[in-house]
Parts: C-alpha cells; structure tokens; sequence
C-alpha cells in the first residue's frame, strides 16, 4: 500500500501519488506514458489523473513492484486489472516483482497450454484470472534476474519450467534445460534463441514467427520509436550481446514484449528486422 507519509514532493498535487520507496523501474510509465514521468531517479505524477485516465493509472497502480503508487483518499481498485490483452492472445501480467527490478511478465494463450514468460508476483489478483484463461502449462524464463515468483507459479498451475544452464543457478527447480547457442524449438510454434549479453544464459522466445519476448537483451524506446538495448545494465559481455542480437536477426517478428522497457508497435517483419540490424551495426 502506498504512503502518504512518503509522498514523493516531485510528484503534481492532489489525490494520487507516489511514495518515495519507488525504485524507478519504469513499468508505470509504460502502462501510462506521459502522466506518469521521470525526475531525479523516480516516478512521479505530471498531472493528477482526470476521469478519461480511469483505466491507466489503476494499472499504474497495479504493476507497481514496491506498491507506490495510491490515493490519500484510500480509493479502492476495480475488481480485475490485469492481466491486460496487448495483443491477441498476449496479456501484460502486471503485478511486477521487487525480486526482478519490476520487470514485465507475460501470459500467452496457446492451444496447446498457456505460457507463462518470466514471472509476476504471486498474488490471489492474479492467479484467480489467469486460471479463467486456462491456467499456465509451461513457464518460459528468459534469464536469471526474472525468476521471481516462477517456483509458486510453477507448483499453482503444475507447469514446466524452462531456463538457460548458464543461468540455471537462479531456478535450481527448473525442468526444462536450454544449452549453447543454438536455436531450438521447446513447444509447437516457440523457438527459444540464446543471446548471451545481458546475462551468459540470456535468451529471446520467438511464438509463430510474429511475437518475441525479450527480457532484457531488447526493447522499445517511446522517446526515439526505436528499437533499443541497454548498455548500462549489461551484467556479461556488451560486445557478446551485439554478437547474440545479430544473430537474432535471421529470425523474423513483428512484435516485441520486454522484460524492462516498453513493447514495441506490431509492425512489419522486414522493417522490424531493418530496425534489429541497424541496432547492432550501432552497438
């Protein structure tokens, strides 16, 4: 819950806040652009919400790892605020984890068994909805820092999980093991991709040649509508990221789902795969 006693003094008077546990994870700023923003290392309100941003700040509430984001008034939020559908069959999970910086999951419909990829945290909101869209059969981690709730996800919904071995230290309760670089196909229609970069066990998931989860080794900028990677926050081996992503250029998509950052436009392949090549050739 959030603090009034913390109120962020950076954040516009009125009702809604933000409390100064923010850790500036950005996941707020991507679900509501533009009335929540940045300054001096934090997330603040520009403006106090107006009836027409109902929708977008509860889920700015919701994704919030630390939960600082509420009302002095006490409101309570609607009865179902994620997981919301971004794309068909691709929902924003919400309830981003403290454990992983308030990094983006994902649930993906399948006719085979939903996916999970990385994980939210584990909370009634969200278990009892997800189950309404059939539950979870295979949770698929993109590295090691996105772990978070997956063990109690895994053990809800009885699902497979799957990891890097070079990032396998952080799931020891992992079932399924990806080794070396090369691409495989871990489900009907998924492919996983290894790129070593961000972390040695790094790894994108490709679903039917049109949706690719990144975690960290790729995002949307909203500020240069571009796609980006982050530098400052590579923990392995910036030259071997821009190695691994242009390797993932022979794979074609149409869409990006982040781990940090935002998602991208669903745009053509070719202009996605220009934009990837471009990319590398400035890394």
């Amino acid at each position: 819950m959030a603090r009034p006693m913390d109120r962020n003094p950076r954040s516009a008077s009125g009702d809604w806040f933000v409390d100064t546990r923010c850790i500036d994870c950005g996941s707020c700023r991507h679900v509501a652009p533009g009335l929540l923003v940045e300054r001096a290392g934090h997330s603040v309100f520009d403006r106090q919400p107006s009836s027409a941003d109902a929708e977008r700040v509860w889920q700015a509430a919701e994704v919030c790892p630390t939960q600082s984001i509420g009302t002095i008034s006490r409101l309570r939020p609607p009865e179902r605020v994620f997981p919301r559908e971004l794309a068909p069959g691709i929902f924003l999970c919400g309830y981003n984890s403290p454990d992983s910086y308030g990094a983006n999951s994902w649930l993906v419909q399948r006719p085979g068994g939903n996916l999970l990829v990385d994980s939210p945290r584990f909370t009634r909101r969200l278990r009892e909805p997800i189950a309404e869209l059939g539950g979870i059969a295979a949770i698929l981690l993109t590295h090691r820092d996105d772990v978070a709730d997956a063990e109690q996800w895994a053990a809800e919904f009885g699902a497979t999980v799957t990891i890097h071995r070079d990032d396998r230290s952080a799931a020891p309760f992992a079932s399924d093991v990806v080794e070396g670089l090369e691409p495989v196909e871990v489900r009907p229609g998924v492919t996983v991709v290894p790129v070593p970069g961000h972390t040695r066990g790094s790894v994108l998931y490709l679903v039917d040649d049109t949706w690719l989860f990144t975690g960290d080794s790729l995002a949307w900028s909203q500020e240069s509508h571009d796609l980006y990677a982050f530098e400052d926050a590579c923990w392995y081996s910036w030259p071997e990221q821009q190695r691994s992503l242009a390797r993932a250029a022979a794979f074609r998509f149409e869409q990006i789902f982040p781990g940090h950052g935002s998602w991208s436009p669903r745009l053509p392949a070719d202009e996605q795969h220009a934009r990837l090549v471009a990319l590398t050739d400035r890394m």
